[in-house]
Order: C-alpha cells, then sequence, then structure tokens
C-alpha cells in the first residue's frame, strides 16, 4: 500500500486510494481541445501509484509519450459520506504536492474505443507526492502558486485561484461518490502546460512557498 508522510508529526499515513479530478482548470480544458465541463470528471488512482522523493519515475514498458501534471493534493483526515460544504473544510487534514504522470498515447487509445484509462493514470509510479503539510488555514488552500520545470524549463505555471471547483467544493463533491477515509488523497486537477517527459528528465515542481519535490525519470 501507499503512504504519505505528515511533516508536522513524521507519521505515516496508509493511502487507501487517490480520488483524481480532471478538466478543473479553465486553460488546461483548453489546451486539451474539451469543452467547459458541468462538473469535474473523475478517476481514481490506485495507492500502489505512488512514489516519494528520493525515488525514481519509471518509464512504463506500455506506453511511448508519458505526460507531466502538477497538482494541489488534499489529504482526508476522517473517513465521511455525502459531505455538506459547510462541513468539509474540516475532512481535510493536510495537503501535498503531487503529480498525475499520464500515459497519453495510452489514454488517448482508450478514450477512442470509450474504454477506460486506468492503465493511463495507474501505472506504478504515476503519482509522485511530496511530504503532506497540515491545513491552518482552508482559504489559504485557494491561492497557492504551483508550477512545473523540465530540465530547468519552465512549463507549468498557475495558481489554485484558478481552480474551476475548489477544495471545499471538491471534497462535498467526491463524498457524494465514494465514502473518503483517512488517508485517501485528492488529487485536484492540473493547470495548462502539460507536455512530455523523457528517461533521464529532471522534474522540479513545487506549491506555494514551502512544498517542493524533484523526480527524474529513468
Amino acid at each position: 500500500m501507499g503512504t504519505i508522510r505528515l511533516s508536522d508529526t513524521d507519521k505515516e499515513l496508509t493511502v487507501g486510494k487517490i480520488v483524481a479530478v480532471g478538466a478543473n482548470y479553465m486553460a488546461h480544458i483548453t489546451e486539451m481541445g474539451h469543452e467547459m465541463p458541468e462538473a469535474p470528471m473523475i478517476f481514481l488512482k490506485p495507492a500502489t501509484s505512488i512514489i516519494h522523493e528520493g525515488e525514481s519515475i519509471i518509464f512504463p514498458t506500455t506506453g511511448e509519450l508519458m505526460h507531466h501534471e502538477v497538482e494541489l493534493g488534499l489529504v482526508i483526515g476522517e473517513t465521511c459520506k455525502g459531505v455538506p460544504v459547510g462541513e468539509a473544510a474540516g475532512m481535510i487534514q493536510a495537503y501535498c504536492l503531487a503529480l498525475d504522470m499520464t500515459l497519453r498515447d495510452v489514454q488517448l487509445a482508450a478514450m477512442k474505443t470509450g474504454w477506460p484509462w486506468d492503465t493511463a493514470k495507474g501505472f506504478d509510479g504515476a503519482c509522485p507526492l511530496s511530504d503532506a503539510l497540515p491545513v491552518t488555514d482552508i482559504a489559504a488552500l485557494s491561492s497557492l502558486e504551483l508550477g512545473l520545470e523540465v530540465n530547468g524549463e519552465l512549463r507549468q505555471k498557475s495558481n489554485t485561484s484558478d481552480l474551476l471547483w475548489g477544495p471545499v467544493q471538491l471534497v462535498s463533491m467526491l463524498s457524494e461518490h465514494f465514502t473518503l477515509e483517512r488517508g485517501d488523497i485528492i488529487l485536484t486537477g492540473t493547470p495548462s502546460g502539460v507536455g512530455p517527459v523523457e528517461r533521464g528528465d529532471e522534474i522540479r515542481a513545487w506549491l506555494g512557498d514551502e512544498l517542493q519535490v524533484r523526480f527524474r525519470v529513468a
């Protein structure tokens, strides 16, 4: 099972599932050629896709085109279901920096046939994570700069203020579909600028002033 470390306690939480959201930044929706959705797109990544800084992102043999997607991650602090928006903030224990690595060729092929694209998003190493920081001010999660560089070249830069559905809304909406458990992680979507990585590339990503990670593609 995957884990995430809480930086304030040095304890690790077991991650049961990763609930990921797509189409949550308008600029990314536009670059992918989609229309404005009525609700965020939802998919799951297995906990076995998690890796931590110091580990490499292993390029799978099952695809030939891997893209980076930098995201704000939310760590659920207690089991909840059907949470009203007004109570959703209390369910978010911590936040982290996450990468939603995607086999784009595999995803596009699956989309053409109408098949699910779990293998494009859920392979081992598809969810690199930082440690998690405690949430002391829920409003602050809506004004964090996030960005990503590959080999020193800026690829993605945005702010969580551009999220179409913010953290509190997402927790409420997703808890209608799933029971969210302590340690579950919500990926809130990626901004524009997604692009390919190759073996040997060095990725640096950041979220706000306190979270930064580096990963190598191998």
